[in-house]
């Protein structure tokens, strides 16, 4: 973490999951910037970058789009 940027490094993680987070986080009105980087399939881990807005701490910012993330996916039911 930089300032009102952060890098985060998703170990084991695909695109798909990094998507669901930068789609969430856009939503924000705080959030200047954001996306992910995949690297090297095979050598790098993905990364996720943000960068907010005036003191937004997006760290902060991380942790809610985890909790909103988990309810939306924590109501979802199967029909047969």
């Amino acid at each position: 973490m930089e300032g009102n940027e952060l890098k985060l490094r998703f170990e084991g993680e695909s695109h798909t999951s990094l998507e669901l987070f930068r789609a969430k986080l856009d939503t924000y009105s705080t959030v200047e910037y954001v996306n992910f980087f995949p690297g090297h399939p095979e050598l790098d881990d993905p990364e996720l970058y943000i960068r907010t807005k005036g003191k937004t701490n997006p760290v902060k910012l991380i942790q809610d789009a985890c909790k909103e993330l988990s309810k939306e996916f924590g109501s979802i039911t199967l029909k047969e």
